[in-house]
């Protein structure tokens, strides 16, 4: 089922660059630059538009990945240790569903809501409305994250509901936290691509993503050090909003193609 699940939207994603090319034609809308570029697939800047974004969602989980650490009895050397674990790797990418939250869903969700729906979004709505209006597709589209339990769209209401493992308030609850998170999500993951023009962060930042869940504040306020584990959470989230804009500076990342869309002034660009 996860393999069937994997090669159709593999078979979608492959085709976004002809929708995209037909809606350039159909549009009249011309650039200087490939469809493919267009998408953010393209080698200027390629190694910071890979890094950075990065390391903004890591700096984003600082919080649960100190509270990881509490509670590995090697502490942070034992997570840095798992983290290059070279067999656990190689087992991870004989595991259907990890390759599916971790590098099928990333990649065909971006490339799809990301580098197909903001280049015909943005000349319609602008940069600024097109960020906040692409996650609300993202939100809602029939993908299966990080838990084969909690419900990660609204799909999985019906699933839950059919199952009948939770009550319907759980599960709207759920499926409501989940929204709001991944739409969250979409709109930081579309800034990514609109300050970088590059499809390559909003992937690796969507794997990071998937491997890590929603922050469980809940689990910190229960632990014995509770405080010190709180103000991780606060200061990752403090340092990721002081990043956000140095880290994303067009500067690094070459023009972005995406941009030559816009009519200037394009500020997000």
């Amino acid at each position: 089922m996860v393999k069937r699940r994997c090669a159709s939207v593999l078979l979608v994603s492959a085709i976004s660059p002809a929708v995209v090319k037909t809606w350039m034609l159909l549009a009249d809308v011309t650039v200087d630059v490939s469809v493919l570029e267009l998408m953010g697939v393209r080698l200027e800047g390629v190694v910071p538009a890979a890094v950075l974004p990065l390391t903004l969602s890591v700096v984003f989980y600082l919080g649960p990945l100190v509270y990881s650490a509490v509670e590995n009895p090697d502490g942070f050397t034992g997570e840095l240790r798992s983290a290059f674990d070279v067999p656990s790797w190689l087992v991870c990418l004989q595991d259907a569903v990890w390759l599916r939250n971790q590098v099928v869903a990333p990649v065909t969700e971006e490339l799809v809501f990301r580098g197909a729906l903001l280049p015909m979004l943005i000349p319609c709505t602008g940069p600024t409305a097109a960020i906040f209006t692409a996650p609300l597709f993202f939100g809602v589209e029939v993908f299966h994250g990080h838990s084969d339990v909690t419900p990660a769209h609204f799909h999985h209401i019906i699933e839950q509901r059919r199952l009948g493992k939770n009550h319907m308030s759980d599960i709207l609850l759920m499926a409501g936290v989940q929204f709001l998170y991944t739409t969250v999500f979409g709109a930081f993951t579309a800034f990514i691509f609109l300050r970088t023009g590059h499809i390559v962060g909003p992937v690796l930042c969507h794997s990071f993503c998937n491997s890590q869940g929603l922050p469980d504040i809940s689990s910190a306020l229960r632990h014995p050090r509770s405080a010190a584990l709180l103000c991780s959470y606060l200061m990752g989230v403090l340092l990721f909003l002081a990043l956000l804009f140095p880290l994303t500076d067009p500067l690094f990342y070459g023009a972005s193609p995406v941009c030559s869309l816009l009519a200037p002034p394009a500020s997000l660009c």
